[in-house]
């Protein structure tokens, strides 16, 4: 069984790519994009459609409702089922998408994780009620950790918090006597090579046709079911269309928003790339596409 991962910047390709590679070579796909998780968010998340999730077995996808949480550690979870699934069916796992801190994770491993008592959940709820408090519990513990976490940022002091009450050890300290371990074994890595006026473009173009196929009737009906205050109405495409559903600006300035930040996230995400993944192979699309059916042809 081989895995092969798939990156690169939104609107490069990737899932189009994926599905030529996945169909032809009757291989598996796991998905790391952190809004395709979320059912009911299909047209912002630019989700393969149904009829190619049906053509083509997709882990990683429709996994949670908008407001439920979603960490590292859950996709995790998902990777092991997905490389169950493809051992057992003697089929090859191809990892795609653009969150690639998700990948990042596969490939340097976490720290291992203390199981909590429920004396440390309850204990852990008080202190949450105040946040500045809990955050500033955290800080006077361990200063050096706590400058690079918001003190706005509630789900990691709950997860942090819930890690110091249970051990006893401020959070470097674990983190440095628990080192984590690499998840996945032999991964190749390709990168889609992407010119970024093209990009733009390519953006400009799925932002349109979003619009098209209902992304306003979409968002409107996620607010009124979830409310805006899950992590998951804060994604790009999403708050953009809030801010015109409030009046804030209109429908021209939303398209044209939507668009520039979506090329902004795109440029950190090739930077992020760059910076983390110095064994990647970057490549233009129909050159990975070689390569890799040369390898699933083996």
């Amino acid at each position: 069984m081989k895995e092969i991962a798939i990156i690169g910047p939104t609107a490069s390709g990737k899932s189009d790519l994926a599905l030529r590679l996945a169909t032809e070579h009757d291989a598996l796909i796991l998905s790391i994009d952190s809004l395709s998780i979320y059912k009911k968010i299909d047209i912002a998340s630019a989700k393969p459609s149904l009829d190619e999730l049906t053509n083509v077995r997709h882990h990683g996808i429709d996994l949670l409702y908008p407001d439920e949480q979603f960490s590292v550690s859950t996709f995790i979870v998902c990777y092991h089922k997905a490389k169950a699934a493809a051992v057992a069916q003697e089929r090859d796992l191809l990892i795609v998408g653009g969150t690639g801190f998700y990948l990042k994770a596969l490939i340097d491993g976490l720290s291992p994780i203390p199981e909590y008592a429920p004396s440390t959940i309850s204990q852990v709820k008080k202190h949450l009620q105040d946040l500045s408090s809990a955050y500033t519990l955290l800080y006077d513990a361990d200063p050096l950790y706590m400058r690079n976490i918001k003190p706005t940022d509630a789900y990691r002091i709950e997860k942090l918090l819930l890690l110091y009450l249970e051990s006893g050890e401020a959070p470097s300290k674990w983190f440095a006597s628990h080192p984590p371990k690499p998840i996945i074994d032999d991964l190749t890595l390709y990168e889609i090579e992407a010119d970024r006026t093209l990009l733009r473009e390519r953006i400009g173009l799925r932002t349109k046709k979003m619009i098209e196929m209902g992304l306003i009737d979409e968002v409107a009906t996620l607010e009124k079911r979830y409310g805006r205050a899950p992590n998951s109405m804060k994604a790009i495409g999403i708050i953009e269309v809030l801010e015109y559903l409030d009046g804030w600006i209109d429908k021209v300035q939303m398209q044209e928003r939507i668009t520039t930040h979506t090329s902004q996230l795109a440029k950190r995400q090739q930077t992020f790339n760059r910076h983390q993944f110095s064994d990647r192979r970057l490549l233009p699309t129909e050159e990975i596409y070689k390569q890799v059916t040369a390898a699933l042809s083996r």
